[in-house]
């Protein structure tokens, strides 16, 4: 038997990199209805837990020349600031130049692997440069003085001189810090950087979702933190559920350290159902972590951190027989979409479809199946399974720089206008830009609509309409 797919909507965004582009998609699903419960459960995107931002906006900064062939342009180029859910401030720069900010986009700590940076060669050696420059590095005399700049410099220097290096490898342009001693730095930054490592996360929890039968211990999850200690947060509902949070020997846990593992503990006989826990930590996040935005904003790289509030959650499903599912998901750039990982600890398979093909997970077994998206496409989908199960993921592909994504499709990027500190246009609409890597002037807008037209039940096509128009 199939679990249903459903495909709540799957819609593009920014006009610039496919403003032709039409997207006709067959997604196989069984109409096979499951169980009681048909609300959907909060979407789950690629985020595997870590630290959740609002960014606030361009806080110290210089201006910046961005050379092309069409004309050289002036634009903002330093350091953001976001505001960390639940206390914290986070400092960030840019890596993708090209992309505009919206105004109080909300940012995801991520892996590299799900944004640009991680098929950037380069992207080592941003972060070598995080760590050797401001803010790290705030004693602007020494860094003056290592990088050569007689005449020292300004945070506002070191903010420009630092976003212009950083841009250099990730997005790999021709720009120059206007003022003198930012460009030194810029130089000297770009000529000393090499490879590091991608930073750990400063939380997760591995796997995100696990199942089993009732009467047992349901896992384990393992807690991955670079902080001293966490919380371990129960479902809900435990108490009347009789669910309880639990170490290997059967007792209760309610904080845990890196590398700690803990279990969904079920009573005999409990009903098919789900639960879910939360961890939750405060600590700095690692710098040269990737924020990924929920919306189109451009990608953010952490320059820095104050004690700042992270968490993670994990979820369990059982039942007693049957197909008994774990769904997880995480954005694959190397593939181009989106990773679904289904394991299966029931007695019989769990089968679903995607995109026109169907798949089944045998009892006791594993699988990843990678649903293919444009760049810079919306998804938000839901895959339910037997007794009331129901899993949904929501996000936006945006794996590419912009000056990239022309170069994929042959098109010019998006010009770029005066530079500018705040954010500009209506706070009600999707076309809000913030300094860098955005315009004084409204952008190419792309407006879509999507229709799912069922077909003799069992296949849905997904057509996509992009009307674009440009303002001066």
């Amino acid at each position: 038997m199939f679990a249903a797919f459903s495909a709540l909507s799957v819609r593009g965004r920014g006009a610039t990199r496919f403003a032709t582009a039409t997207l006709v998609s067959g997604l196989a699903a069984a109409s096979v209805a499951f169980g009681a419960g048909t609300a959907a459960a909060d979407g789950e995107a690629w985020n595997q837990g870590g630290a959740s931002a609002t960014l606030g906006g361009l806080k110290t900064y210089g201006a910046a020349v961005v050379r092309a062939d069409s004309g050289d342009q002036q634009i903002s180029a330093g350091l953001f600031e976001m505001s960390v859910d639940g206390g914290g401030t986070l400092q960030t720069y840019c890596v993708d130049v090209h992309n505009p900010t919206q105004r109080d986009a909300r940012y995801r700590e991520t892996p590299w692997s799900a944004t640009s940076l991680g098929a950037n060669k380069d992207a080592g050696k941003i972060r070598w440069i995080l760590q050797n420059s401001y803010p790290q590095v705030n004693d602007l005399a020494a860094l003056a003085r290592r990088a050569g700049v007689k005449g020292g410099l300004t945070e506002q220097d070191a903010a420009a001189g630092t976003q212009v290096a950083i841009w250099r490898y990730s997005d790999e342009v021709t720009v120059d810090a206007v003022d003198p001693q930012a460009e030194q730095l810029a130089d000297y930054l770009a000529k000393s950087a090499r490879n590091l490592p991608e930073p750990q996360p400063s939380l997760r929890l591995d796997p995100p979702a696990v199942s089993g039968t009732p009467g047992g211990r349901l896992g384990p999850v393992t807690v991955r933190t670079n902080a001293a200690g966490a919380t371990v947060t129960p479902p809900a509902d435990a108490v009347t559920s009789g669910v309880r949070i639990v170490d290997r020997d059967g007792k209760a846990v309610t904080s845990a350290v890196n590398g700690s593992r803990v279990y969904f503990e079920v009573p005999e006989g409990a009903a098919a159902g789900q639960a879910a826990l939360t961890v939750q930590a405060s600590t700095t996040v690692p710098v040269g972590r990737a924020f990924a935005s929920e919306s189109r904003s451009q990608t953010q790289i952490l320059a820095g951190s104050s004690e700042s509030t992270v968490s993670a959650k994990a979820s369990a499903t059982w039942a007693k027989t049957g197909a008994i599912p774990a769904l997880s998901a995480t954005e694959n750039c190397d593939k181009g979409g989106v990773d679904i990982t289904a394991a299966n600890a029931g007695t019989a398979p769990f089968g679903f479809g995607l995109l026109g093909i169907r798949y089944s997970i045998a009892a006791g077994e594993s699988r990843t199946v990678t649903v293919p998206l444009q760049e810079d496409q919306a998804y938000d989908f839901t895959i339910q399974g037997p007794g009331g199960f129901e899993k949904r993921f929501t996000g936006v592909l945006d794996c590419m720089t912009r000056s990239g994504e022309a170069e994929a499709v042959g098109s010019a990027t998006q010009t770029l206008g005066e530079p500018s500190p705040a954010t500009v246009g209506p706070a009600a609409d999707d076309t809000n830009l913030a300094a860098t890597g955005g315009s004084s002037v409204t952008p190419l807008i792309a407006g879509t609509a999507i229709g799912l037209v069922a077909i003799g039940g069992t296949v849905l096509i997904i057509t996509r309409r992009k009307e674009a128009a440009l303002r001066d």
